[in-house]
C-alpha cells in the first residue's frame, strides 16, 4: 500500500460484461454532472452524481442513465439501474469493455476530485 495516494477506493466493480457503479445522486442539483468520489460514513466509496431533474416518477433516475451513458460514450441501453430506484444511493450497471469503462470513470472522477479543496 505504500505509495498509493488515492484517498478512496474506486466505487465500481468489474465483471465480464462491464462494470457496476455505486452512486450517490443529488436530484435538483442545478446541473447534470459527475462530482468525483466520496467516502460514506460506513467506509464505502460512491461516485457523486448530480442531475437537474427532480426525484419524481423516475425522472432523476432517467437523467442519471443519460448522464452516465453520455459521459462513458455508451448507448443508453447499456446503462441500467440495479438497485436504489427510490434512494439517493444507487447501483448502476454499465455494459461494455470493463477496462475502457473503468479508465473513463477514473479520469472523470479524478478530474472532479482534484478540483475540490476538502
Amino acid at each position: 500500500m505504500v505509495g498509493n495516494k488515492e484517498p478512496y477506493k474506486e466505487p465500481w466493480r468489474y465483471s465480464a460484461s462491464g462494470i457496476s457503479i455505486a452512486l450517490r445522486v443529488t436530484p435538483r442539483g442545478g446541473r447534470d454532472d459527475i462530482d468525483g468520489i466520496e467516502q460514506l460514513s460506513d467506509g464505502r466509496s460512491v461516485l457523486k452524481v448530480r442531475v437537474r431533474a427532480i426525484a419524481d416518477g423516475g425522472a432523476a433516475n432517467k437523467a442519471v442513465v443519460v448522464l452516465l451513458a453520455k459521459s462513458l460514450g455508451v448507448p443508453k441501453a447499456s446503462v441500467r439501474l440495479l438497485s436504489g430506484a427510490t434512494s439517493r444511493l444507487k447501483q448502476i450497471a454499465v455494459d461494455g469493455d470493463p477496462a475502457r469503462l473503468g479508465e473513463a470513470l477514473r479520469q472523470l472522477a479524478a478530474a472532479k476530485s482534484t478540483d475540490q479543496g476538502n
